[in-house]
């Protein structure tokens, strides 16, 4: 597929929260994720929720993976300090190639537009695994508009363009 195709097209896009509690009833920021993407055009593939757990977050993600037509893959949840929060391990293990800026700049955003100082125990990431870009933040919907407003919709066909190049 041509860059210009990639530029053109909806992005097929798997959604991930994990949460002790949450249900899809309830999965307010999964639920926002998917709002922004279908408000933007792009195809939501598939949705799961997963408890706090390593090695479920992980097998979810390279379920997704083996399907090889995912452009990105975003997660919500799990990505503080406490001792469950274990998104950013389990996403770490998959990156093949890191996108320390988008880390960065989330939490920057997170303290000037959203938390404050409490944005320092935000560890929102995002890296590449193959031809697909995964995201992993935190499942806030005030951290999931941020992120999505301000980042992951503007430049997710970006992203994608750049990693299949």
């Amino acid at each position: 597929m041509s860059q210009e195709e990639i530029k053109d097209r909806p992005l097929r896009v798997c959604v991930l929260t994990v949460s002790d509690t949450r249900t899809v009833e309830t999965d307010k920021g999964g639920n926002t994720v998917i709002q922004f993407l279908e408000e933007a055009n792009h195809i939501v593939v598939d949705r799961s929720i997963v408890i706090d757990d390593y090695d479920q977050i992980r097998s979810t993600m390279i379920k997704w993976l083996k399907y090889g037509d995912i452009d990105v893959i975003i997660s919500t949840g799990g990505t503080g300090i406490a001792k469950r929060d274990v998104t950013i391990e389990a996403v770490d293990s998959l990156v093949e190639k890191a996108i320390p800026g988008f880390g960065e700049i989330f939490r920057y955003l997170s303290y000037t537009e959203d938390i404050g100082t409490r944005a320092i125990a935000s560890r929102a990431t995002a890296g590449i695994n193959g031809n697909t870009i995964l995201f992993a933040i935190p499942g806030s919907v005030g951290a999931v508009t941020l992120a999505m407003t301000k980042l992951i919709i503007p430049e997710m066909a970006h992203f994608v363009r750049e990693a299949t190049k």
